[in-house]
């Protein structure tokens, strides 16, 4: 299992930081990988990529202005990931950790198999955090 973990310092209060980061219906926004997201109820989204692949989430755990967790799954991958958010006086620590097991690609699809970082690199935990720290950073200027 792949982990991944940004843990950051953000110039901002946890109100704003919060908001940001909730706010699935921006995704595509900011996201190179997101296209749109689609919200089926408070618990649970579809993320689309720009060629229509999905990636279903499912909220496991919400305590506001302090940890967001869910449950995230596709055909390459299932996994987990842990937003902990704690107020610094008028700045906000942001400690984000995520969990994936990658799954064989289907020899259907594919024609042979592959694991997803060879399918599509920009599916990277890596470049999907970088993304995080960027559109905080762009947001909070504007």
């Amino acid at each position: 299992m792949a982990r991944t973990n940004i843990k950051a310092i953000i110039q901002s209060d946890i109100h704003n930081i919060w908001k940001i980061v909730l706010a699935v219906e921006n995704y595509d926004k900011w996201r190179s990988d997101v296209s749109k997201t689609e919200i089926i109820n408070e618990k649970k989204f579809i993320e689309y990529t720009k060629d229509g692949y999905s990636t279903t989430f499912t909220v496991t755990v919400i305590k506001p202005l302090n940890r967001w967790e869910f449950d995230m799954e596709n055909t390459n991958m299932k996994g987990h990931w842990v937003g902990i958010f704690t107020s610094k006086d008028d700045k906000t620590e942001i400690d984000f950790t995520e969990q994936v097991l990658k799954k064989t690609a289907s020899t259907v699809r594919y024609g042979f198999k592959k694991n997803i970082g060879e399918i599509n690199p920009k599916l990277s935990l890596k470049n999907w955090n970088f993304e995080w720290r960027d559109f905080l950073e762009h947001n909070l200027k504007s």
